[in-house]
């Protein structure tokens, strides 16, 4: 989340990319990186009023290039803060910078593919929280509100691919156990044939569990957010997942904190 305290900082730095500056080194490691935006990045729209509305300038998509993100889901609680208008600018913003958008724009349910090596990853992107006037259509655009039928649909599609990447905005906030909801849609998810859960919105770290053939993280928790008001709301979680002839070899769990000024950092 680019907005807020974590943009105060960034312009008393006089720093677009200064919330990645401490942790770009290690975020430009992996092959393939994905985050879920929880701001838009626009200087569109107009502020639909609610209790936390959040929209960093197009300035500050200079950290997520920093960063070297490849694919950010733009599917949350947050995605219309702004209204429409801002939410397809930051999609077309990211796609002009290399970062491909999921979740999202007309058509938001059909996977998003990348080639990495010799393998092809499908990305699919929900939020269970939402409006339903925020839903998009293949002819409309919106955002992707959980739909389990949809995700079924979008998984047939990605058998193309050697891995199938999910997702999903979902659980309740601050709370470090998953829901029963949570589990029985991720769960879900790997039955149908998704290899990979990715979940945020509860802001603090939750298990990561192996279920069947598939890995499941409930919740990252806060990577870049200006909540400072307790520990565990300063930290999230980095997860390597490494992969292998479409398989998931193994995986890394890695805490990292936030400094007083929500930067991510390793030291």
């Amino acid at each position: 989340m680019l907005d807020r305290g974590v943009l105060y900082y960034a312009e008393k730095h006089n720093d677009p990319a200064f919330p990645f500056r401490k942790i770009k080194d290690r975020l430009n490691q992996p092959d393939i990186l994905f985050g879920n935006l929880e701001s838009m990045i626009s200087d569109q729209g107009r502020d639909m009023g609610g209790k936390y509305s959040f929209r960093a300038p197009p300035k500050m998509i200079e950290g997520l290039i920093l960063a070297d993100f490849d694919i950010m889901s733009i599917a949350n609680n947050h995605s219309f803060d702004w209204g429409l208008e801002a939410l397809l600018d930051t999609k077309n913003r990211l796609a002009e910078v290399g970062i491909k958008p999921v979740g999202g724009g007309v058509n938001p349910y059909r996977p998003v593919f990348i080639e990495s090596g010799d393998q092809t990853f499908a990305f699919i992107a929900h939020s269970q929280l939402g409006a339903p006037g925020w839903i998009g259509t293949e002819t409309e655009p919106g955002i992707a509100i959980y739909d389990e039928d949809k995700l079924k649909k979008s998984i047939e599609k990605s058998q193309k691919a050697d891995l199938v990447i999910f997702s999903i905005h979902y659980g309740i906030e601050y709370q470090q156990v998953p829901s029963q909801n949570q589990k029985y849609l991720s769960r879900r998810a790997v039955d149908m044939g998704v290899d990979l859960v990715i979940g945020h919105h509860p802001h603090v770290i939750q298990p990561v569990e192996e279920y069947k053939d598939g890995l499941i993280a409930y919740s990252l928790g806060n990577f870049v957010f200006d909540q400072g008001f307790s520990e565990e709301t300063m930290e999230g979680l980095l997860l390597e997942v490494k992969v292998k002839d479409g398989q998931i070899l193994n995986y890394e769990k890695q805490v990292i904190p936030m400094n007083e000024y929500f930067q991510p950092h390793l030291d």
